[in-house]
């Protein structure tokens, strides 16, 4: 019998390496013992030494734990926890299932069956395995987080394996979809003007978690919170996800580009009481999740997704905090955007908190204190809080300003008053005193909705590809197909279409707050109709490369109007447009058809505005018109050898939609024709 076993210690959860070996540790209060299994091979079929740990020598308080000499980093192991089955009491142990480290740093897929997890009986032939990391085994060359204000920034959210998984991406096969392949893209994002990348879901999650024979595309099913998503890693080694990844986040730093995690702290892929056991539900049922209070056997589900994490129970809240630290300190990334992050503001019973724990940690932990925090503020059991959301530094997801500004440019009533505040980082909806409007989170579409092409595309949802009978996705989509729904060959309804989405970013990025734009948009991705497209693992959902040929002419424009914006010191402010004239910061100036006379009743169309910077010298006008037919629009006057230059008109062809300041056009006379459904922006600048 070897003699390298140890007691170990109850910290730090999770596999530790040291010098001489491994310590493991994982928490579970109810349980009556605990196996460490051992595998040689990622897929061996069973392990090579089972280790029983002693609740007395290898137990303290709620921790089990042993220290194994001898044992290195890339390790595969796994546990059973063995325990009373007792469903009214929320306790669910089982012994055949082999369970996923909660702390696991990198997890094996290989042989996974999801089936084997949910059904009766040893499934270690079919079960994830954890992997022994040593995070401080990597070279960061020098590199750290980056810290981009949100007034500097531009985010662009995207799907790590969609973005290069076509064929025609021009990355190698065996990159294509990977942390690796997107390496690759870099320059790309860098010529559109991103300054952030907000990645769907890469903590590992369950691809089987969707209705068969699709998958969990997106990636919200969430198994283990330390790991990176092992089929983004185009290297198949045990610890290919962890460095690749890493490499990832390095090349994106060298180019000035942030990385922002979509994180997944509200639910998990072990579902509802039917769900499959992988790690959590093994581990302490009842102390992870909540629980229906009249009936324990059953998750309460405020997510939609069958369960509900409990993230102010105490080491619920320890386990989120460190993910975060370790994704920050170990990974380098810069921020966070969490997933229906209102669930974190409910209490152990599902009732919402005045002051949540773990959000006010978050917000307060001192490693976290340069890093994006972004809050989607709500959650499916109906408690909606933007606007709301606890805290002085969370950012969140302005909703409102999508549904409004595709309302206004749909024609809908009633839309201009709240088009102003959209503009303006929707002050009504964020209230409080110093806020800086940048955390205002501005985005037309997302992941969740309508591709910008569809927007303008589809009046409904098609989302019959889901096999869902078309029930799926959201029926408010505030969308205008322009005339004929889905794929048209009518040059007139293509061109409004067109023009619709070069309003709709117009609108994004003219606006006070941070914007982010959907990937592909800027080529007009579809997804023919679909608004919830997260089991399409296939070309729906890909970004397709060759549309950089067809949409030429809209990726000119949007790369020049963000890059005008981006160096334009108007939209780089930490506080609020002010309404009235003063000499120190921006000031914002409503106008209607005529200057000073905006048009606020509810049948009206169309917005004109002024933005001027004292210290700066920037001097904007911007006209939206919405209305059906051209209006001609004053121009506020200016002082003697100034004029007006047309920067952006979206009623022109391209070249002529939009002008870099240096070749722009001078404006002649004190008014401008603005055509039916476009938007104009001018520069004021000097004739000489």
């Amino acid at each position: 019998m070897k003699n390298d076993l140890f007691p170990g210690q109850a910290f730090p959860l999770g596999a530790t390496v040291y010098p001489t070996g491994i310590n493991f540790c994982v928490f579970s209060k109810n349980c009556e013992t605990v196996e460490l299994l051992l595998f040689d091979h990622p897929t061996a079929p069973t392990p090579s030494r089972v280790i029983h740990l002693h609740p007395i020598t290898n137990h303290t308080f709620y921790y089990w734990h042993i220290f194994i000499r001898g044992l290195k980093a890339g390790q595969v192991y796994g546990y059973r926890v063995y325990g009373e089955t007792r469903l009214q009491d929320g306790l669910r142990f089982d012994g055949s299932k082999v369970l996923v480290d909660p702390y696991a740093r990198a997890v094996i897929t290989d042989c996974y069956d999801r089936q084997a997890a949910c059904q009766p009986g040893d499934n270690c032939a079919q079960a994830m395995r954890s992997v022994v990391v040593d995070p401080h085994a990597y070279n960061w060359q020098g590199d750290q987080p980056l810290h981009v204000p949100f007034a500097h920034s531009l985010i662009y959210e995207m799907h790590v394996a969609g973005f290069t998984h076509h064929p025609n991406s021009g990355v190698e096969a065996a990159r294509r979809g990977t942390f690796a392949g997107l390496i690759e893209k870099i320059p790309y994002l860098k010529a559109l003007g991103v300054t952030a990348v907000e990645l769907l879901p890469v903590q590992q999650f369950d691809a089987q978690d969707a209705p068969w024979p699709e998958s969990n595309y997106w990636g919200y099913s969430p198994v283990a919170l330390f790991a990176p998503h092992r089929a983004y890693a185009s290297r198949r080694d045990p610890l290919g996800p962890v460095d690749e990844f890493r490499d990832m986040v390095k090349a994106l730093h060298k180019a000035n580009i942030e990385v922002i995690l979509d994180v997944v702290f509200n639910h998990t892929a072990e579902g509802n009481q039917d769900g499959p056991m992988l790690s959590l539900r093994g581990f302490e049922n009842r102390a992870y999740y909540i629980l229906e209070q009249d009936d324990k056997s059953h998750y309460a589900n405020f997510t939609g997704c069958g369960n509900t994490l409990n993230a102010n129970q105490s080491i619920v809240r320890r386990m989120i905090m460190d993910c975060l630290r370790y994704w920050v300190t170990e990974m380098h990334v810069d921020g966070f955007r969490f997933d229906l992050a209102s669930v974190l503001a409910r209490d152990e019973w599902g009732q919402p908190l005045r002051s949540p724990p773990i959000l006010w940690e978050i917000e307060s932990e001192p490693m976290l204190a340069g890093t994006k925090i972004i809050a989607e503020a709500w959650d499916a059991a109906g408690l909606y809080q933007v606007g709301s959301f606890i805290g002085d530094r969370w950012a969140e997801w302005n909703g409102k300003f999508r549904d409004d500004v595709r309302r206004f440019l749909k024609g809908d009533r009633q839309t201009v008053k709240d088009l102003a505040a959209r503009l303006t980082a929707s002050r009504d909806v964020f209230a409080q005193v110093q806020r800086d409007p940048n955390r205002s989170i501005n985005f037309i579409t997302c992941h969740d909705g309508f591709t910008l092409n569809d927007v303008v595309s589809y009046n409904d949802k098609h989302n019959e590809a889901n096999g869902q009978q078309n029930q799926d996705g959201t029926d408010q989509n505030h969308s205008w197909n322009c005339g004929i729904e889905g794929v048209t060959t009518d040059p007139r309804i293509a061109t409004l279409r067109t023009q619709q989405i070069k309003n709709l970013i117009t609108i994004l990025l003219v606006s006070q707050g941070t914007p982010m734009l959907l990937m592909g948009d800027e080529v007009r991705r579809t997804q023919n109709g679909n608004n919830n497209a997260y089991c399409q693992n296939n070309d729906l959902s890909w970004f397709n490369w060759e549309q950089l040929n067809h949409e030429d002419t809209l990726l000119r424009f949007m790369r020049g109007l963000i890059r005008f914006t981006q160096e334009s010191g108007l939209f780089r402010e930490h506080e609020f447009w002010r309404g009235t004239p003063n000499p120190i910061s921006p000031y914002v100036t409503w106008h209607g058809t005529h200057i000073g006379q905006p048009d606020w009743g509810d049948d009206s169309h169309s917005l004109a505005f002024s933005l001027h910077h004292p210290r700066t010298g920037d001097h904007l006008h911007v006209i939206l018109n919405a209305y059906w037919e051209a209006l001609r629009f004053e121009l506020p006057p200016l002082p003697a050898g100034m004029g007006w230059w047309r920067i952006l008109d979206t009623a022109l062809a391209a070249p002529d939609d939009f002008c870099d300041p240096a070749a722009a056009p001078r404006v002649k006379g004190s008014s401008y024709q603005v055509e039916a459904r476009s938007s104009v922006l001018l520069l004021a600048q000097s004739d000489n």
